[in-house]
């Protein structure tokens, strides 16, 4: 067990996947609260909305119409956030130009962004989803990153064609080779998501975002620096070892409330044994993250009976990288969600967080016990 003081005083705690630190205060779950409290986020939502961009066989806000698709539907965000074609920008570098060329810094950055939906009903989530029914959505999320990987990747050469391709778009090869691809879902309006109809999103990009690089990074130091060692291979070891974080496990994945977990009931889903990317793993090992998925959706609707908000994403290897790079990444998924004391009470990073460090209250092993708690059906089930 961890030191039981670790429960009652202030402590930093290291994260090695960032090289970074955070404050924890679990003192401060005893205060009292009176600041913002949002609404209680009980699910009301029709199994069709006429209304609703997202839902099979509507039109889009750009006048595009969906298909009566009746599983995971993909389409090119009408809104994306970087396009394939733009007008061209390179930084002057000169003499004259230094204090700018070094102090005022930019590149341009294309990419190809789609939509995923999960389901054609507007009324379910992942959590109301069993691991069969996500499976399509992981088999689509397979199908887009084998689409845009690198032919010069070693993954290359283990992608295999993708069974249960989803309705909708034709995935094809984009027009450059991009380097990244960012699978991410906003659920819920505390999380800025713009359409309540459950659905996620995947960016590809060229060049590589900071929070994968700083990753990344930080996994090739540690290979190099333990004779080729996976940190994340041995952290799901460790986490089995002392338990008292992991929330879920199954033969492949590890659900855990990191060691070193920001937000108050973050998790994070990784595989036990070294995966680089999607393509490594076979039907049983995605019906396995299927599982896992839906665990950990399940126990967050749960622990406050609501429809619980989070910001989710799976960092894996690079679509176009070094062997290095491609073979210290480790696939795994993370979840970030807001909520603190209850279905109203949510975590804000501000003051503190902003200035100097993250900081957290409840920690990750107070989080993992609450969320073990929480198996079983989904609550809304039983009403």
């Amino acid at each position: 067990m961890p030191e039981k003081i670790l429960d009652d005083i202030s402590h930093r705690r290291y994260n090695p996947l960032r090289g970074t630190w955070l404050l924890v205060s679990p003192h401060r779950t005893k205060r009292p609260w009176q600041g913002q409290q949002e609404d209680a986020l009980k699910s009301t939502l029709p199994e069709y909305d006429p209304s609703c961009y997202l839902c099979p066989g509507n039109k889009r806000a750009q006048g595009d119409s969906n298909p009566k698709y009746t599983k995971t539907f993909v389409f090119v965000n009408d809104y994306s956030a970087v396009k394939e074609e733009q007008a061209e920008y390179k930084q002057e570098e000169s003499p004259k130009g230094y204090l700018s060329s070094l102090l005022l810094r930019a590149e341009s950055v294309t990419g190809k962004c789609y939509v995923l939906t999960f389901s054609p009903n507007h009324n379910l989530t992942l959590a109301d989803l069993t691991p069969s029914e996500i499976l399509p959505v992981i088999q689509a999320w397979t199908q887009i990153y084998t689409t845009h990987l690198s032919p010069k990747s070693p993954l290359a050469a283990v992608a295999q064609p993708t069974k249960l391709a989803p309705t909708g778009l034709t995935i094809t090869a984009p027009n450059a080779q991009y380097t990244w691809m960012q699978i991410f879902e906003n659920k819920g309006a505390a999380m800025g998501c713009s359409n309540p109809h459950p659905h996620g999103q995947v960016w590809t990009t060229t060049g590589l975002p900071d929070e994968p690089a700083q990753e990344l990074e930080q996994l090739k130091k540690y290979r190099k620096e333990h004779s080729d060692c996976h940190m994340l291979e041995e952290y799901a070891k460790l986490e089995q070892e002392k338990e008292e974080r992991v929330v879920f496990q199954n033969s492949t994945f590890l659900v855990v409330c990191p060691w070193w977990a920001t937000w108050p009931f973050e998790v994070m889903v990784l595989s036990k044994k070294h995966k680089r990317a999607l393509v490594d793993l076979d039907d049983q090992e995605k019906l396995d993250f299927a599982e896992a998925i839906a665990e950990v959706t399940r126990r967050y609707d749960n622990l406050f009976e609501t429809s619980f908000p989070y910001s989710s994403g799976i960092h894996q290897a690079p679509l176009e990288g070094s062997e290095e790079e491609v073979e210290a990444s480790h696939f795994h998924m993370h979840f970030y969600p807001p909520l603190l004391r209850s279905a109203t009470v949510r975590k804000f990073l501000v003051g503190y967080e902003l200035m100097a460090e993250p900081q957290r209250d409840i920690t990750p092993e107070q989080a993992a016990a609450k969320l073990r708690a929480c198996g079983g059906t989904l609550y809304r089930k039983l009403l």
